[in-house]
């Protein structure tokens, strides 16, 4: 199973993952969150994957984190607990 890529991003995805934090309002303390899971060097599925936070969902597929979602919003693919 990959690790979340959290370097050397393709710009496109870093750029569209900035674009849906400021959109989803992500608060610093949401990002330190975010950051504490990823400090954990989780493993993901190959495929489509979820991750549910207290006010919003991360949406990946293998090693790339791909957006952000707001609560209501559905994912698919693999939840990640």
């Amino acid at each position: 199973m990959p690790r979340i890529r959290r370097a050397e991003l393709p710009e496109g995805v870093f750029r569209h993952l900035l674009q849906r934090a400021r959109e989803r309002n992500i608060s610093a303390l949401q990002y330190t969150e975010l950051s504490i899971w990823l400090a954990t060097n989780p493993t993901v599925p190959a495929g489509p994957w979820f991750k549910r936070f207290a006010a919003f969902t991360i949406c990946g597929d293998g090693e790339l984190v791909k957006t952000f979602l707001e609560p209501g919003q559905l994912p698919y693919g693999t939840e990640i607990f």
